[in-house]
């Protein structure tokens, strides 16, 4: 037994491994993805950084040097070594100089930076050769810069270094990107993420073939479908999408924790899901019992059992008549010995009353010595008639004959309700009160529900939750 259980341990513990493997390569795989998606747009930021990393890269993007910018930075180098061999008066500089103007030229008439939607690099490069140059036109900026009279004036070496510092950079950021034959930009990375595809791909074919053997009941598309979030991982398209079965295999490996994400969310869905369920379901009873009495069925239902079809009975008793039965003893056996005084009370003063009206009654008052009797008398007979009526009233109860008479007052009472109550404007009374009751009900408690009590109930369920995983 202890051989099987260590066995069990270490089958979940080789599983736990191989599980973060697949995990971290998974997530080597999307940090990948997220470079290749974010290449081009942070181009320039690796550009000027990491040199070495867009020689590197450029090639799987299909990016090349763009001829006419590259051309002009060939000529600015020609340039820098032809005034270091024959000085910046000679013929060959001025040569380069006319070259340099006229390239000029081309670059701000064609645009060459736009190819790369790199236009905003262009302006710039404008606008920093007209505020060098204090030239309102970045042609004549540009024709005077590179003359060999600025030149010369402003100090050859301080404006090549301006030059090659801010200039330079802007320019060589342009480049040319290749289209394939289906008129797309060449992108090579699926070279790239080729064996990370492959080794998801024969992952999930086992994982899927574990299943299908684990649970015969299950075909392969089915057994696919356990693990769906897996396909992300095999599409050559839509990869930022991998961001999915990632994030669940590196939870599942115990690699990430996302408990506190896990229950917020949990949380906000069932706040949410629970505010429109029950205010719907809420107004939606309502609203039905609100048609059941305009039709006039709740009366039917109350007083006749045996018409509620179809209906469930969970037994065999008549709700109506055993609630009123219960209301009966609770009122005889509970409630009158409590109250017995106060209707002594009321029955002391309706035969004084009485009394004091009789002639004979108010002559024995004026009788000394008799006086005080007719109050005893009344105090006496009231006391004795509340005692006997509600130990008649016992007696009737426990008497077999007795609880008979009583089944048959509750039914007579009920058959003469039913009767005043189907009177017309009986009906139409106690149906309007009803329906604006329940109006009332919906507006004030059911629809605000959604703002107070479905927030206690989960605070509540969280807490009964605690409680039972100590």
């Amino acid at each position: 037994m202890i051989a099987k259980i260590d066995t069990r341990k270490s089958h979940v513990h080789r599983n736990l491994w191989f599980e973060r493997i697949v995990a971290i390569l998974a997530l080597m795989n999307l940090c990948l993805v997220f470079f290749d998606l974010t290449y081009i747009p942070l181009h320039d930021f690796y550009l000027q950084v990491l040199p070495s990393l867009t020689q590197l890269y450029d090639p799987v993007k299909g990016i090349q040097p763009h001829p006419e910018t590259q051309n002009y930075l060939n000529k600015v180098t020609e340039l820098e070594v032809q005034v270091l061999q024959t000085g910046l008066s000679s013929p060959q500089a001025e040569s380069l100089l006319d070259e340099l103007r006229l390239l000029s030229s081309h670059m701000i008439e064609d645009n060459p930076f736009d190819e790369a939607n790199k236009s905003s690099t262009l302006a710039k490069i404008k606008y920093e050769i007209r505020l060098r140059t204090n030239e309102l036109s970045a042609r004549e900026a540009f024709t005077r810069f590179w003359s060999q009279a600025y030149l010369s004036q402003q100090s050859w070496q301080s404006e090549i270094n301006f030059f090659n510092s801010q200039i330079r950079p802007l320019i060589n950021s342009n480049y040319y990107r290749d289209i394939n034959k289906f008129g797309n930009f060449v992108n090579h990375f699926w070279l790239i993420d080729l064996p990370f595809v492959i080794i998801f791909a024969v992952e999930f074919l086992a994982r899927t073939f574990t299943i299908s053997r684990r649970d015969r009941d299950l075909n392969w598309l089915e057994a696919m479908l356990r693990r769906w979030y897996d396909i992300f991982l095999l599409l050559p398209f839509w990869r930022w999408l991998r961001v999915i079965p990632v994030t669940i295999r590196l939870y599942q490996a115990d690699l990430l924790n996302l408990e506190p994400l896990r229950s917020q969310l949990n949380h906000d869905f069932a706040v949410s899901f629970a505010e429109e369920i029950t205010e719907m379901v809420g107004i939606q009873v309502i609203d039905q019992m609100q048609d059941t009495i305009r039709k006039g069925d709740l009366a039917r239902w109350l007083f006749h059992p045996e018409s509620r079809k179809p209906y469930v009975q969970v037994n065999e008793t008549n709700e109506v008549k055993a609630i009123a039965t219960r209301l009966v003893n609770i009122g005889v056996y509970d409630v009158l010995p409590k109250v017995q005084p106060q209707i002594e009370a009321l029955m002391h003063h309706s035969i004084t009353s009485t009394f004091n009206e009789s002639p004979v009654y108010q002559q024995i008052q004026n009788i000394p010595g008799l006086n005080h009797l007719p109050n005893q008398l009344t105090e006496k007979l009231a006391r004795d008639l509340s005692q006997l009526a509600y130990n008649n009233l016992i007696k009737a109860l426990s008497d077999p004959v007795g609880a008979k008479l009583t089944s048959r007052l509750i039914t007579n009472f009920r058959d003469v309700l039913e009767e005043e109550l189907q009177k017309k404007h009986n009906i139409q009374e106690f149906q309007s009160l009803l329906i604006d009751m329940l109006e009332e009900i919906k507006i004030n408690y059911v629809k605000s529900i959604a703002d107070s009590g479905v927030e206690t109930i989960l605070e509540e369920a969280n807490q009964i939750r605690k409680i039972t995983h100590r």
